[in-house]
């Protein structure tokens, strides 16, 4: 499913409201790296592939500007370990 994906780069998040509730990746930029610190998906939302379409928005922003992933954020970790082709370009903690 596609979703309409909202960057608020002031708040540095992507976000998308659904259903009356917001679901959110949060993230920094240190030293050439987005890093992902929160993805937050409300409970009734779960399960639709949400969390995934954010980090994804989020990294494919971090690609486009010239900084490497880093995740923080325990299913950013995950995510990232699911896209191997992402692994070489990666920062590593």
């Amino acid at each position: 499913m596609e979703y309409e994906i909202i960057h608020q780069p002031d708040e540095r998040m992507f976000k998308i409201d659904i259903e009356g509730r917001t679901a959110f990746a949060q993230y920094r930029i240190i030293n050439g790296a987005l890093d992902i610190i929160h993805t937050i998906v409300p409970r009734p939302l779960e399960g639709r592939g949400i969390a995934a379409a954010l980090v994804k928005a989020t990294y494919d922003f971090a690609l486009k500007s010239g900084l490497k992933p880093k995740a923080t954020c325990s299913y950013a970790v995950v995510w990232l370990q699911r896209h191997p082709e992402l692994m070489d370009i990666v920062e590593q903690n």
